[in-house]
């Protein structure tokens, strides 16, 4: 200690000596009251956060000992460690009421030899008892006298001294009143509006404007409570309410000998809830001759009251250039900031100098040698989000940044990664100030630091801050105290994006608590990185720099092909140009059918757009890409958190010159139900918009009502028509006599006469033998000779590529393959055999056998990191049994993965027995989604149940049929060729209803912009697109767009990363937009876990440490965690905000309106009443009086 000691008399020496050395030398107006100058060696600031590192840093320049308080619940806060010494206060107290005991306070300050005490601004520096218990204990409090500070802390008395001093005032009560019997007698007496302050406090709390007699008691109860909570004393003061005015404060500073100057005035008039958001020094537009009797009032004022020390008046200004005294703070003010930069002198040095005895004079500060420079402008930066009504957000700075820079200036406490924002204090994180010769260079200044800031977490108001200085009415400088709330464009923002620390919040999920999306096998993804086939570039001047303008690819622009005909001529041109066509035309469907058969679907955009280019340059004369639609569509939604409309916007960027193809479920799209036919309409037309070229239209039973409106909903949005016969049966089988030859010419004229632009056979169980392949397109060419034929087929049974090129010799125009490594077994024919077989014959294909190896060399590789779906896990190759079973491409292998997870791994065989008697049962149907779903899941149940066709047919009615099979007899997918199964349907039906017709033509229109208000109320971002996905698939919608929000862009991530997450000591490059990259290296995973059930996980993003927690879900289970309310679902209530409960105002079993106030939270010193937001039951209340709650906390259910 008497090193410590050493240290600061040193320290002090300089200033000190200065200090004296004026003290000796006094004026004679110094001299006609004697004032004793006595040295300030220590000082304890009796606040917290930022108020209270700015005493130190002042402390620390005088070389005065600094001393901080600090309660336990902010024992890990920023202003405890930036001073000489601290001390924990209030022990066992609140978290407020620590900082708000007199007693204690003086405890600490006697026992650690202190000189001085500075009350900062809020909590106790307006109390009068505070400052005279201070002098009572034989020290200094840096602030006016205790009966000042009661005088002008009573805005009755402080009226009342106004009056007196001849300072204009508006009409207002005599003194508190503390009833609201009082508050209604006055506003009766002196009419409305009128506002109700806090008597005993200010900064906005405890007051309220009042407008309507019938708020009069509600309000005034309100503010009572506020200003209880906060002050001590719910006293309030009632005057009368001056509209429009600019809220104008002069500051002040008096010294012990009655010396009183002004430092001018700030512009205060930009509030929100009477709390100030943006100030100004000086008032912009401020006439000078009422600044200079608004400065003259705020002075004598002082002096008629003999003030010392700092303090402000502050004033209402009329548009009239009439002022209104409104109240003295008689301490520093939350905005002396912007005074110290255009008047150049330090408040908090020059409160500490007068304290210790020194003039105004003798510290240089006399009227005539205070100037105001330029203007300045404080941003207060609070952790309140202004998208949900301010609401107070608290929680761990995940990361900071700050904005810095000439003409910049900050003050604040803890804002640093880490820091945790409690829910017990002020929401103010920093304070930035800005200062330049003029308001727009100012507020330029601002703009550009508060946009450097980065900081996550926590949710901050610094976009709406950015919005009122981009407000021209501000720049104007031409705002007063509605500006708020007249401007409600400033309430319109661009959300933060945030997507480095989402994307680290899913690595830390996938790490702790394993891959977000289930992994069929055991088999892991490789660590190969696939070598992506290069394309020529454009390295000319001109490519250069319109790559630096617009962010273009260099490539070499692809050659044209089939979309460029598309796109000059229209679906007709394009027909013809197909049919002209002299070699034999290729679907690829490696981009979709391909890996829906081979990989469950999983693969990702990632790995479809590294090879794109390649495709536009090298396969530019394929008929058609088929790479959307079908069960991409959900799967990219469900287990690849990805929005499938980007996917296609994405690729056609890269492939412009390729046709694309979809698979549209006729009057189902890419669903497996019945939608309003508006959906279906509207989903084709977005699906164009967005790039789709050709719609392959089927119906899962071949039922025309539905195959014809998916025609017309293609053909009105402007697409190609692929109408689609799904095949089945052997039409080279006389014995099999349902599916013939006449039953396909016969659809075939009907889809002609339909408008087809092309017909389409789709083979999905490749069941169509190269005899009965000839048979079929040899008639159908016959009939039509003028329609393109596209063949689609699978391989399952080994024999696609004999059936394709029957086809091809019968008159087929296009024919499906995939690339030799994504060919085979469930998917299409290999492309390479195809191409092979064609060299140098009439119906070449064009496409080098070269070019087929190089890209099959890229989806060899990239199949690797799809192990955990890869099918040869259970099928090891391709099986003619299915001519037997007649089980789909698609569905074979997600049927073979679907037996295992039901523990029938080992009974697959009869698995795929059960499917062919399932099949007869139901009347031999044809099977393609969603018609083959209904016979797999009437399969799996007679073999899980172990049923015959022989015991369904004989217990029909008893047994409890799978939902599928029980709405496919209602007729809910259509009507199958030759109808349903008799007896059998009416027995599982019984008086279930039926449906006759189409499905869908009953259904009424579906309202898309409730659907997307709806939506917007969780997910406010939500495009056209995202309204869509939800009309398809409303749950698997809904959790993408929760998942989104969480993770951000996980589709820029590594398959191995996204599948199975990075390893600790990885380094990767995530690339997230042109000329951004992120850099990230997994450091570490914490053994321990946090009260919450989390885990800490360390990362280093480009260069710098960050860190995110995660609950560890399984370990969690054994701990008692209160609950979460679910994103999106509207029954379940979260916390707004949190806080604590102070009033719970239903109960269980309670019947409930929209609005109804539930609950009464408080945080921050607000209280928030929160609200029913349906009517309807309270299912159940999880909350209980005084509990803590933390934001979306589970508090009740209603249904």
């Amino acid at each position: 200690m008497q090193i410590l000691n050493a240290r600061f008399a040193l320290r002090a020496t300089a200033t000190n000596l200065h200090a004296w050395c004026s003290s000796r030398s006094r004026t004679a107006t110094t001299d006609s009251k004697t004032i004793d100058y006595k040295p300030i060696r220590s000082v304890l600031v009796a606040n917290r956060g930022e108020i209270a590192i700015r005493v130190f840093r002042a402390c620390t320049e005088l070389g005065i000992r600094s001393v901080a308080i600090y309660s336990e619940q902010d024992r890990l806060q920023m202003h405890r460690q930036k001073a000489d010494e601290s001390y924990v206060v209030g022990k066992g107290l609140p978290p407020v009421e620590a900082y708000l005991s007199i007693p204690e306070i003086i405890r600490v300050a006697k026992e650690n030899n202190v000189d001085a005490v500075h009350p900062g601004y809020g909590l106790l520096s307006e109390r009068s008892d505070f400052a005279d218990a201070v002098l009572k204990a034989g020290l200094r409090f840096i602030g006016p006298s205790p009966f000042v500070v009661q005088q002008m802390g009573d805005k009755v008395a402080a009226r009342a001294a106004a009056i007196a001093a001849k300072v204009p005032i508006v009409p207002g009560t005599d003194g508190p009143i503390t009833t609201k019997e009082e508050a209604l007698e006055f506003c009766k007496q002196h009419g409305l509006p009128v506002i109700f302050k806090a008597a005993y406090g200010g900064g906005g709390r405890g007051m309220r404007v009042v407008r309507e007699m019938s708020e009069v008691a509600s309000s005034f109860e309100r503010a009572s409570s506020e200003a209880l909570g906060a002050f001590g004393n719910g006293s309030m003061f009632i005057e009368r309410f001056i509209e429009r005015p600019r809220h104008i404060e002069v500051q002040l500073l008096g010294d012990k000998a009655g010396n009183v100057v002004h430092l001018y005035e700030r512009d205060c008039s930009v509030q929100r809830r009477h709390q100030k958001v943006v100030e100004i020094a000086p008032a912009p537009g401020l006439d000078p001759e009422t600044r200079k009797r608004m400065t003259d009032c705020a002075v004598h004022l002082a002096r008629h009251v003999g003030y010392e020390n700092a303090g402000t008046v502050e004033f209402l200004l009329d548009d009239k250039g009439n002022f209104y005294f409104i109240e003295v703070n008689a301490r520093l003010q939350v905005e002396h900031t912007i005074t110290e930069e255009v008047t150049g002198i330090d408040l908090v040095q020059s409160q500490i100098r007068v304290a210790e005895g020194m003039t105004l004079p003798e510290l240089g500060l006399t009227q005539d040698k205070i100037k105001a420079e330029g203007f300045a402008i404080q941003c207060r930066v609070t952790t309140e989000d202004p998208a949900n009504n301010f609401q107070p957000s608290t929680g761990r700075i995940e990361v900071f940044r700050s904005g810095e820079g000439m003409g910049i200036r900050l003050d604040s406490a803890s804002t640093y990664a880490g820091a945790i924002i409690s829910p017990y204090y002020d929401s103010l994180l920093v304070k930035v100030i800005s200062h330049a010769q003029d308001l727009s260079a100012s507020a330029a200044k601002m703009n550009r630091a508060l946009r450097e800031f980065r900081i996550r977490g926590v949710k901050t108001n610094i976009p709406f801050l950015l919005n009122v200085l981009e407000n021209q009415k501000f720049l104007n400088g031409a705002v007063d105290t509605y500006f708020i709330d007249e401007n409600p464009q400033l309430f319109m923002f661009k959300a933060s994006q945030n997507r480095a620390q989402k994307i680290l919040n899913y690595l830390g999920q996938v790490l702790v608590n394993g891959p977000a999306t289930p992994l069929a096998t055991s088999i892991p993804p490789s660590d190969v990185k696939p070598y992506i086939p290069p394309v020529p570039l454009d390295l000319s001047p001109e490519a250069i720099k319109r790559q630096e303008m617009t962010g273009e690819n260099t490539a070499v622009k692809p050659p044209k092909g089939f979309k460029d005909i598309l796109r000059e001529g229209g679906p007709e041109a394009f027909a013809k140009a197909v049919r002209q066509h002299k070699g034999l035309l290729l679907m690829d469907t490696t981009f979709r059918d391909a890996h829906q058969s081979l990989l469950a679907t999983r693969v990702r955009t990632h790995d479809l757009l590294a090879v794109a280019p390649y495709v536009a340059h090298n396969l530019h004369n394929l008929y058609s890409l088929e790479n959307w639609g079908g069960a991409t569509f959900d799967v990219a939604l469900r287990f690849l958190h990805e929005c499938p409309w980007e996917r296609l916007e994405d690729m056609r960027r890269l492939i412009p010159n390729v046709p694309f193809q979809m698979l549209l479920r006729g009057a189902n799209a890419v669903g497996y139900t019945n939608y309003p036919d508006n959906v279906v309409f509207e989903f084709c037309d977005m699906a164009v918009k967005a790039g789709m070229d050709i719609f392959r239209v089927f119906d899962s039973l071949n039922y025309l009502p539905n195959l014809i409106l998916g025609m017309e909903a293609a053909g009105k949005a402007g697409g190609v028509v692929e109408a689609a016969i799904s095949y089945t049966g052997d039409v080279s089988d006389p014995n099999k006599k349902k599916y013939d030859l006449k039953y396909y010419l016969n659809l075939a004229d009907e889809l002609v006469k339909a408008g087809t632009h092309v017909l389409g056979i789709k083979d999905m169980a490749g069941l169509l033998k190269p005899q009965a392949a000839e048979m079929l397109i040899s008639a159908i060419r016959a009939a039509h000779p003028a329609v393109p034929i596209h063949v689609h087929t699978h391989d399952t049974s080994g024999a696609g590529v004999a059936a394709m090129l029957a086809c091809a010799r019968a008159g087929a125009d296009v024919v499906d393959a995939a690339v030799d490594s994504m060919s085979g077994l469930t998917s299409q024919p290999s492309m390479g055999a195809l191409v092979a077989s064609l060299q140098a014959t009439p119906l070449d294909t064009g496409i080098p056998l070269q070019t087929v190896s190089e890209y099959s060399a890229y989806w060899e590789q990239a199949r690797t990191l799809y192990g955990p779906f890869e099918c040869t896990a259970t099928m090891k190759s391709g099986n003619a049994d299915v001519y037997l079973n007649e089980i789909p491409g698609g569905q074979y292998t997600n049927l073979q993965f679907q037996a295992f997870s039901l523990g029938l791994g080992s009974q697959f065989e009869e698995v795929k027995k059960a499917y062919r008697e399932a099949n007869l049962l139901l009347g031999d149907i044809i099977k393609v989604t969603p018609s083959s779903k209904v016979v797999g899941d009437l399969a799996q149940f007679m073999v899980q149940n172990k049923l015959t066709a022989a015991d369904i047919t004989a217990r029909a009615e008893e047994l409890s049929f799978p939902k599928s099979v029980v709405e496919f007899f209602q007729g809910a997918i259509g009507i199958p060729y030759g109808g349903f199964p008799e007896p059998l349907r009416s027995k599982i039906l019984k008086d279930m209803p039926r449906i006759e017709g189409r499905p869908g033509q009953e259904l009424p229109p579906l309202d898309f912009s409730k659907l997307k208000q709806e939506l917007q109320e969780t997910y406010p971002g939500v495009t056209d697109q995202d309204v869509m996905s939800a009309a398809m698939y409303p749950q698997v919608a809904n959790d993408f767009f929760r998942i989104r929000d969480k993770y951000g862009p996980v589709k820029h991530l590594d398959t191995k990363t996204f599948l199975v997450g990075p390893t600790v000591g990885e380094t990767i490059e995530v690339k997230i937009e042109r000329g951004k990259t992120l850099d990230i290296k997994t450091l570490a995973i914490s053994d321990e876990m946090t009260a919450a059930g989390e885990r800490e996980v360390f990362f280093e993003l480009n260069g710098q440490l960050r860190s995110v927690f995660i609950r560890d879900d399984q370990a969690s289970k054994e701990m008692k965690i209160h609950p979460k309310a679910v994103k999106g679902d509207k029954n379940q209530v979260g916390a707004p905000m949190p806080g604590t409960v102070l009033t719970i105002k239903v109960k269980e079993g309670d019947k409930v309106d929209k609005g109804q106030p539930i609950a009464v939270l408080s945080a921050m010193k607000m209280e928030m009443i929160v609200q029913a937001p349906r009517a309807g039951t309270i299912v159940s209340v999880a909350i209980t009086n005084g509990q803590k709650l933390e934001g979306d906390d589970l508090i009740c259910t209603i249904e």
